[in-house]
């Protein structure tokens, strides 16, 4: 099969490891598939934020004249998709969607060539809750336009399937498919102890969380907890990334008095998150949006690691409490601190949870070449429906 993979991804983060799986999983099946989008996230330093000149924008012009640049643009990813289509002759659109992004559907009704959307978000929603919107109207038209105007739609959970079908979506045209792992990238990962030696962390009980660390994380939380427990005692939080919180919570932890407990790895390359990550013994899934399908918490099964969960709709989807997971009770003021006091103090439950964990992810193959067999198996059906 020819797909055609369209993307608007500027920056290099989770969404980047998305593309690059997906495609290189679909190739791997013997489809041929070209990608068109812009090329930024090539130079992007990792750090989080817009790069290049789509940062710039964003930093100097009003939220509404950005939105509305935004919109433009999508004639600029639509002129490009529709040269890829002629050049290409794909058989499928696969595009990853975007806000302001209704190219492929343009491109579909225009040519007749099926649209696959992956829907990760619902991004008018998320921008206006944690990103400042001016034009949310605007942003509603073009989103719900876009979702329905898709061949097929691929939602990450089954809470955000919902969300799709409350604004006319129909039920027979989703597929839910998950985020998941690439086995190679832990085919060689180094003993928990050899992981806690290269951050010199040897004896201690490490609580670990990855990625890109915001407010909304709460992180702070953990510090708090930290410096409640006995100045010798050997658990400290490990933090494979970076953020702009960084500087408050080493700044909290030093106030505290636990900046030994404390530490940040810094930026990773994706390669070797797994090694890192390695060195948990807890590993922490903060509170996040319900549609979520957060790529770390299918890492943290990779690697067999007792997981400490919000206890969600959409962690249910993956996770099942007491079996492979802890989760907490997002209502309860002190409901993660009281669930890392039994996680701990008993060893024996932190192995028996891992090992269901990574028992699960197998038996329900949570991996990148099982969603992309779905994806084709998607396609399939709607070029014969076509037909």
């Amino acid at each position: 099969m020819r797909i055609l993979y369209h993307h608007r991804i500027a920056s290099k983060d989770g969404q980047i490891t998305h593309i690059e799986e997906m495609v290189e999983a679909l190739r791997a099946m013997g489809h041929v598939v070209r990608i068109v989008g812009p090329t930024m996230h090539e130079s992007d330093s990792g750090q989080g934020g817009s790069p290049g000149w789509v940062g710039k924008l964003r930093a100097v012009l009003p939220s509404a004249l950005y939105e509305l640049a935004e919109a433009a643009y999508s004639l600029v990813a639509y002129r490009r998709l529709m040269k890829a289509v002629g050049d290409f002759q794909p058989e499928v659109i696969y595009e990853r969607y975007a806000l302001f992004q209704p190219a492929g559907v343009w491109a579909h009704r225009r040519t007749g060539v099926p649209l696959l959307l992956e829907v990760n978000a619902p991004y008018a929603i998320a921008r206006r809750k944690y990103g400042g919107m001016t034009l949310g109207w605007l942003a509603d038209l073009f989103e719900h336009y876009t979702f329905r105007g898709a061949t097929r739609v691929f939602p990450v959970t089954h809470v955000l399937a919902d969300m799709l079908v409350n604004v006319g979506v129909k039920r027979e045209r989703i597929h839910v498919i998950p985020n998941g792992i690439n086995p190679k990238d832990f085919a060689s990962v180094p003993s928990p102890g050899q992981a806690k030696a290269a951050f010199g962390l040897q004896g201690r009980l490490v609580i670990g969380f990855i990625g890109f660390v915001r407010e909304w994380d709460r992180l702070d939380r953990i510090v708090d907890w930290l410096a409640r427990r006995p100045m010798d005692d050997p658990v400290m939080l490990l933090i494979v990334g970076d953020g702009p919180v960084r500087g408050e919570l080493e700044a909290q932890a030093q106030r505290l008095g636990i900046e030994h407990k404390l530490r940040f790895s810094g930026v990773v390359p994706r390669s070797s998150v797994p090694a890192a990550a390695a060195a948990f013994d807890i590993a922490l899934q903060t509170a996040l949006v319900p549609y979520a399908s957060p790529l770390c918490l299918f890492e943290y099964m990779a690697l067999g690691k007792a997981i400490l969960a919000p206890d969600q709709a959409n962690h249910h989807e993956v996770l099942v409490g007491g079996v492979d997971s802890d989760l907490y009770d997002t209502q309860d003021p002190q409901g993660i601190e009281k669930r890392l006091d039994v996680l701990a103090a008993d060893e024996s439950l932190r192995a028996r949870l891992g090992a269901s964990a990574h028992a699960a992810l197998w038996e329900r193959q949570y991996v990148w070449a099982g969603n992309a067999k779905r994806v084709t198996a998607a396609a399939d059906e709607a070029l014969q429906a076509g037909r």
